[in-house]
């Protein structure tokens, strides 16, 4: 009786066209306390919260909200009263037959000087350091990552889709009529003007909307992103080229709008590109060629004039130069993590998985991603490091002592035949998000969702190679192999941490990398 008294209660709230009132959400009741006062995180920073306006009212749905008695506290603005055309149906659980693709659009210190070995007081404890984990990374602006998503309208009306819909981008109004149309059989009367669908006028002409639904092909069957025919899927692979596709399949501008969403997060998030290090690493690019670092003498000089990223504050008194570089691998790391991250969480649907998901295919798969990404500011004689102002010779990597010269080298080994492959940033961006999204990772709660999204992209990844590359032959499953490969090179990576951990008592280990390395292998 009770939630069926607060939803009353709603309901008489909107239909005096009230002011703002707040909500509450309890789980696991669809229920709505006005007033309530609870202090929570908004609605956007929990995973597997889908929310739809009815009214005045935000119904929430989710089947889990990971233990939080109140799943989310928030204020639901006055209603505006549209016709029943645009309100978007609640769904019944039985009803949650589509998946959608949800779219929206220091310094260092300058003291010392050169000697056999690095300054040193004590030793920095890094296992004590503040840091977020990846929990509280991903929840960092969640809303607006929501709001940043891919930005793409309505191919029915042109405004703006929420989703991929029936087999097409549609909005939440033109994805209702649709729906309505086809489960209860609607026939409209006959129009021979072919009007033009427009958002403010789609509710005029219902036979012509329906019509244009139709020949952008809309189907109840093609209800999941990039689903199409057995035959169009047979010419693919017969080797089509993209251009061919395009006069047939209506779905490759949502590939290509999809492809270069994931593309446009990429180049917003990492700060070093493939481009801008083939620029340094060649020679043609206009700044200063990087510093060069071979020896001790180098590194110490680099420490002094570069502006590294730091995990604490001045150069850390680190004595032992396996130590020291040991430390500068999780400088980098660790802020990689950061911008893979916030790179994920442009991913359309990620935000959109239960935390400990989003936690766990970050947990298991960011070193695959970070050493993906290596081998772009890798060549066979060495790396760049400090933004592309310095560069570390692989020769000086190889002269450290046991077991600090194993770090490094078998990510070289697989950078050469990486780099072999010729890929660019665009290339590079689908697959970073597929390593990322991998259904196969150890305790998903969500496997099935998870693997849906990582089809999308490698859909996605698999046409836009085609079109990329239509001269090399076999690059996708090629692709799949490092896939493979980067799996085993990271297995190996996480068990030589282990035993530096052990056996170096002067090391340390990062919190955040502490973390992902828990339980790993």
């Amino acid at each position: 009786m009770m939630p069926g008294l607060v939803r009353a209660l709603g309901f008489v709230c909107w239909a005096l066209n009230t002011a703002p009132v707040s909500f509450c959400f309890l789980e696991p009741c669809r229920v709505f306390i006005p007033g309530c006062k609870v202090a929570s995180k908004g609605p956007a920073c929990l995973p597997g919260l889908r929310r739809e306006s009815r009214g005045g009212l935000v119904w929430c749905h989710t089947p889990l909200l990971l233990g939080c008695s109140v799943g989310a506290c928030f204020s639901v603005p006055q209603a505006n009263r549209n016709s029943l055309e645009e309100v978007p149906e609640v769904r019944e659980e039985e009803e949650e037959e589509e998946e959608a693709v949800m779219v929206a659009g220091g310094a260092s210190d300058t003291s010392g000087g050169p000697d056999s070995s690095l300054p040193s007081s004590s030793y920095t404890d890094l296992s004590q350091s503040s840091s977020p984990s990846l929990s509280d990374q991903l929840q960092m602006g969640c809303e607006e990552a929501a709001l940043g998503a891919l930005s793409v309208e309505c191919r029915v009306c042109g405004d703006r889709a929420s989703g991929f819909h029936y087999g097409v981008h549609a909005c939440e109004g033109c994805k209702g009529f649709f729906r309505r149309t086809i489960r209860m059989k609607l026939e409209y009367e006959k129009c021979k003007r072919s009007c033009k669908i427009q958002k403010k006028n789609r509710n005029k002409c219902q036979y012509c909307r329906f019509q244009k639904c139709l020949s952008l092909g809309m189907s109840h069957n093609a209800i999941r992103f990039g689903r199409m025919p057995e035959a169009e899927k047979r010419k693919l692979v017969a080797g089509l080229t993209a251009s061919e596709i395009s006069c047939q399949n209506p779905q490759v501008a949502d590939l290509k709008a999809f492809s270069k969403h994931i593309y446009n997060a990429y180049l917003k998030n990492f700060n070093m590109t493939k481009k801008k290090a083939r620029g340094i690493l060649t020679g043609k690019a206009s700044s200063t060629p990087p510093f060069v670092i071979h020896d001790m003498d180098t590194l110490w000089q680099a420490e002094k004039g570069l502006v590294w990223k730091q995990l604490v504050n001045g150069i850390p008194p680190y004595k032992e130069i396996g130590v020291h570089v040991f430390y500068r691998c999780q400088c980098t790391t660790v802020e990689t993590v950061r911008e893979l991250t916030e790179f994920a969480k442009s991913i359309p649907s990620f935000i959109g998985l239960y935390l400990n998901d989003q936690v766990t295919l970050l947990k298991y798969g960011v070193h695959e991603a970070i050493f993906a990404m290596l081998a772009s500011i890798m060549n066979k004689d060495g790396l760049l490091v400090a933004n592309g102002n310095g560069f570390v010779t692989r020769e000086f990597l190889r002269s450290l002592r046991k077991p600090f010269n194993e770090i490094m080298e078998p990510k070289f080994e697989f950078a050469v035949k990486f780099n072999a492959l010729e890929l660019d940033d665009s290339d590079l961006s689908l697959f970073v998000a597929a390593i990322i999204l991998c259904g196969d990772r150890p305790g998903l709660m969500n496997v099935k969702q998870v693997e849906e999204i990582q089809d999308n992209i490698l859909r996605a990844l698999e046409f836009h190679l085609q079109s990329n590359h239509p001269d090399a032959q076999y690059l996708f499953p090629k692709l799949l192999q490092k896939m493979a490969d980067l799996r085993q090179l990271v297995t190996e990576h996480a068990q030589l941490v282990q035993k530096i951990k052990k056996t170096e008592t002067e090391t340390s280990l990062h919190p955040l990398l502490q973390e992902i390395y828990k339980d790993m292998y």
